[in-house]
């Protein structure tokens, strides 16, 4: 799951590669704005087939939060 997010964020959103780890943060270590954010939420949500609660959002912090969470509802 990781990978593929990694993927996502590489080719998708254009991030540096080696900033890229399952403990980076998705604002503070890579930088990422709402808007962003909310990109990344629906392409996760398209590729993946699962739906982001939107209380749930503010308890994603780094990647790896990203990976559980889907992990958790595949």
């Amino acid at each position: 799951m990781y990978e593929t997010i990694r993927e996502l964020l590489i080719n998708e959103m254009n991030l540096d590669e080696s900033q890229i780890r399952p403990d980076a943060t998705l604002t503070g270590d890579l930088g990422l704005n709402s808007l962003e954010l909310a990109d990344l939420i629906v392409m996760c949500e398209e590729r993946f087939g699962v739906v982001f609660e939107d209380d749930d959002l503010a308890s994603l912090q780094t990647i790896q939060d990203v990976a559980d969470y889907i992990e958790e509802r595949k």
